[in-house]
């Protein structure tokens, strides 16, 4: 597979990276290795050897060079050896879905507790706005050999309130703002970001709902984990990743309920719901369909119509 690209805005204590915010580093980590300060490379480097390994031939359809970079976003409770095994595993999923492309992870710093929950998400609200400035925004207007490169974002879990912070901060920020830094797919699975907060008139998500072209949200309604999240916020505010989006939202949204796959495949072996994704084949491939962005969200790949004007992962 090659090295593994990563940026981490974890700090380092010791000469290993932690659990608190810290300065954005760009990481090329070998086959085998866990993520180390040691794998650190020049920002310009980095950015110049993920736009070669992002660009593929020209598409047989429009005969244009171009290029995909997904960006992943993990959840919390991870730590950068989790994180990292979970990026080799996606990437070769996807590759073997049929996705061209080159997978990037952003490593904010989440610890390996979940007893860590409420700090993980007060450090990932420190360091969200990193994900656009190092990052999205930087790979977004970067060009390789005249060819346009194809940005996508996949966030899992409190990656996906990492993704929704960033957004709305870079907005804020005048020199990034300015910037055409608009990507293609988002990604949304098992979110941990109120329901409340993707309608169409949250000003939470206008940003996020902005600077994609199109954004779908996977949701299990049997997902443990966002109901134990539910409780740690007082059940006063539902997960997107539990309920789906709200009604009203805007139409480049997309509502998928996995929850009849779920509990067809693994609810009755005691999977909490919440990370079955990333080894589930039809996902995969729903995934892989949706970053091409060649069809319409009704046929990408195995969906059907489900009663209540969204769409069912069959």
């Amino acid at each position: 597979m090659g090295a593994s690209y990563a940026v981490s805005v974890r700090n380092v204590r010791r000469g290993e990276f932690g659990a608190e915010p810290g300065p954005a580093r760009f990481l090329k980590v070998p086959d085998g290795a866990a993520p180390a300060p040691g794998h650190r490379v020049g920002r310009a480097a980095w950015t110049d050897e993920v736009l070669e390994r992002a660009h593929h031939p020209a598409d047989p359809l429009t005969g244009k060079g171009c290029g995909d970079i997904a960006v992943f976003v993990h959840g919390y409770n991870q730590s950068p050896a989790d994180m990292i095994a979970r990026h080799r595993q996606l990437q070769g999923d996807l590759t073997a879905a049929g996705f061209p492309g080159l997978l990037v992870s952003f490593d904010w710093p989440s610890d390996d507790l979940a007893i860590n929950y409420l700090e993980d998400r007060v450090d990932a609200k420190r360091t969200a706005f990193r994900l656009v400035s190092d990052g999205i925004a930087l790979l977004a207007a970067a060009r390789f050999r005249d060819c346009e490169i194809n940005v996508h974002v996949i966030a899992h879990s409190m990656g996906c309130y990492v993704l929704r912070e960033a957004f709305d901060d870079a907005d804020d920020r005048p020199a990034i703002a300015a910037a055409n830094w608009n990507v293609s797919q988002v990604c949304l699975v098992a979110a941990d970001v109120s329901r409340a907060s993707m309608s169409a008139g949250d000003a939470r998500s206008r940003s996020l709902y902005r600077h994609c072209t199109r954004l779908t949200n996977y949701h299990n309604p049997y997902d443990e984990v966002l109901k134990l999240s539910d409780v740690k916020r007082a059940g006063v505010a539902p997960r997107a990743g539990r309920r789906g989006l709200p009604p009203g939202h805007p139409d480049r949204a997309v509502d998928v309920d996995c929850g009849a796959h779920f509990s067809r495949h693994y609810r009755d072996a005691g999977d909490t719901g919440h990370s079955w994704y990333f080894a589930d084949a039809v996902f995969l491939a729903d995934l892989a369909q949706t970053l091409a962005g060649r069809h319409d969200r009704k046929v990408i790949g195995a969906r059907r119509p489900a009663a209540d004007g969204g769409l069912d992962l069959a």
